[in-house]
């Protein structure tokens, strides 16, 4: 059993179905949500997205990820194209407006402009769907998948609407326990880490995977969410310290390798927290 968020005719159903064929599917309001039921042991796996080729990252779940204690055990790379849905016998003239997840409206911009339309964002692109269809609007569309328009019973009125067509999104596979990594297949590995504040600091901590030969694929920083981490006497202006930042890092190594392990060692004596998230095989296709 597996949890994914979003409604039937979701990309995440499509991505989760990808990765587990013959899986149970228990679709989840929040991505919260999804991560609660790994963690609570009603469902085995989540199957949630964290970036998108043109969008860029998914930041709740970057901060979700710090949250639950789950470990990434795989990753999917499924291909996005987006149509353009209206209720049976509305036109494109007719439409006034349209719904969809802010990334897939952000993804079709150029589109969605030439044809005169009114974005409004909402929670994912199936569910505007869904939306569209039970209101029997005929003022406005939606940005959401093919499959979404033959649940719900809409007219594709455009396909291939996003304004490239190189549009990934990478999704990620939680579970409850860490998998045993290997070296006979690419691997990836996802860590988090902080650091103390001072020059140069970041680059000490990237240089470690130069030296190791290791190909860093993401970086990413968010905010570190504590109220205060240093008194007002800590620095000359007498201001408090209000933002601190982790980093998230993927690279292409495996914990099984020799070079992921010292850089890890080495990384470790640098930093003031680090936490792997998962080491687990790396996506090499796109459907």
């Amino acid at each position: 059993k597996l949890s994914w968020q979003g409604v039937s005719g979701a990309y995440s159903e499509a991505a989760a179905q990808k990765a587990y064929p013959n899986s149970e599917a228990v679709p989840c309001d929040q991505f919260e949500t999804a991560f609660e039921a790994v963690e609570g042991c009603t469902v085995d796996r989540a199957v949630l997205p964290i970036e998108n080729s043109l969008g860029g990252s998914i930041h709740r779940n970057y901060d979700l990820l710090l949250r639950h204690r789950l470990h990434i055990v795989g990753e999917i790379n499924y291909a996005v194209r987006h149509c353009l849905l209206a209720n049976r016998g509305v036109k494109v003239e007719q439409l006034k407006r349209v719904l969809s997840h802010p990334q897939a409206l952000a993804q079709c911009e150029y589109t969605l402009t030439r044809f005169g339309l009114v974005r409004e964002a909402v929670d994912d692109t199936a569910g505007a769907a869904k939306y569209v269809a039970l209101s029997k609007l005929e003022d406005t569309g939606a940005v959401a998948s093919s499959a979404a328009a033959a649940i719900y019973d809409l007219d594709i009125l455009a396909e291939d609407i996003q304004d490239d067509s190189d549009n990934v999104t990478r999704f990620l596979m939680l579970g409850r326990e860490a998998i045993t990594p290997d070296t006979d297949r690419p691997f990836k590995t996802s860590i988090v880490f902080s650091l103390e504040e001072g020059p140069g600091v970041l680059y000490k901590a990237l240089q470690i995977f130069a030296k190791e030969q290791i190909n860093l694929t993401k970086i990413e920083s968010r905010p570190w969410r504590r109220s205060s981490l240093r008194s007002p006497g800590d620095n000359a202006n007498g201001l408090q310290k209000c933002f601190h930042y982790m980093f998230y890092v993927d690279f292409e190594a495996s914990m099984a390798s020799d070079n992921a392990q010292n850089a890890l060692k080495a990384l470790d004596e640098l930093a003031t927290s680090l936490r792997v998230l998962g080491s687990y095989p790396a996506d090499t296709t796109i459907i």
